[in-house]
């Protein structure tokens, strides 16, 4: 590796941005720093509100740009100052009505964009693309970065998806439980099934998917009682929790449920999952019966679990 070679791969990625707003339409009418800072402002980490000093370290902005850009968009109604719950001395900034509906413009022309390029890209080539990114990322980075909520996307499976929804579940219940190969053969059944014979519009199954690999999974498909819909198979990689992506997976379920007319949503768990069990009840599932049983190499409890809807579906 030499010096000569960053700047070639510079040169390279340049062009490739300049691609990408080659119509100068991608941040119109705002210039590419303003840009990050609407998007930065439109995601803040969970519970928190932004201030100046966060975008400074965020985006590495000169204090005065940086003042001059948030007071730009304090005159065009884009956002508001308040008081920070963290420092007194600090002032909060949140984005108005007008500010996030400019910011999710932008972002709707960023991944239009970037799922343009994207399609280019045979679908063979995206994984190594994506795992050579995150090398990048992780040797020029400052080790500091960590995955983010909104870098999370919940969608329908690929090719080779079901493949993954099987082997993970059989990896990860069989590292964190002791599972034995019982219940990946339960999975596979499971899976199989969705595979050869679902109706596509009242079963579906979410994949979510970080850095371009799945890092979770859910589904949702009919049950034998007639207008009742069954949650299965939801599952959150170890290194990926923490981002509400357990939370997104069972709303997405719900809504679609509820969406398509489904009176009740039902489920089956098992009492060491403590983690999904809490998820459940957080969106109202009741437990309402169970039952213990050896199954999978363990003793364990059997939990039956419902949510009650509205509309029918049969």
């Amino acid at each position: 590796m030499t010096v000569q070679d960053i700047r070639s791969f510079n040169r390279f990625y340049t062009n490739v941005i300049g691609a990408l707003d080659y119509s100068r339409h991608l941040y119109a009418p705002y210039t590419l720093t303003e840009s990050r800072v609407l998007y930065e402002l439109a995601h803040p980490e969970r519970g928190r509100r932004l201030d100046a000093a966060d975008l400074r370290a965020r985006l590495r902005l000169d204090a005065g740009y940086l003042s001059r850009i948030l007071g730009k968009f304090e005159r065009d109604g884009l956002v508001e100052r308040g008081t920070s719950e963290r420092d007194s001395r600090r002032r909060s900034i949140t984005l108005t009505p007008r500010g996030r509906t400019a910011a999710d413009l932008l972002d709707e022309r960023s991944r239009e964009t970037v799922g343009a390029l994207l399609d280019t890209v045979p679908a063979a080539e995206r994984t190594r693309l994506a795992e050579a990114l995150r090398t990048v990322r992780s040797i020029l980075g400052d080790g500091r970065a960590a995955p983010r909520a909104e870098d999370v996307t919940l969608r329908d499976p690929a090719p080779g998806d079901l493949g993954w929804v099987v082997a993970r579940n059989g990896a990860v219940y069989a590292a964190e439980f002791g599972w034995n190969a019982e219940y990946e053969g339960l999975v596979a059944r499971i899976v199989a099934d969705f595979a050869q014979d679902h109706d596509p519009y009242l079963e579906r199954v979410w994949i979510a998917e970080l850095d371009g690999r799945p890092v979770g999974c859910v589904m949702c498909v009919r049950d034998e009682a007639p207008g009742t819909a069954r949650l299965r198979l939801l599952l959150v990689e170890p290194e990926a929790r923490g981002l509400g992506i357990g939370d997104r997976l069972v709303g997405a379920v719900i809504d679609f449920a509820r969406g398509v007319g489904y009176r009740e949503l039902v489920l089956w768990t098992n009492d060491v999952l403590k983690s999904a069990r809490s998820i459940y009840q957080r969106h109202g599932f009741v437990l309402v019966g169970e039952v213990p049983h050896r199954s999978f190499g363990a003793d364990l409890t059997g939990q039956d679990w419902r949510l009650p809807l509205h509309g029918t579906a049969e």
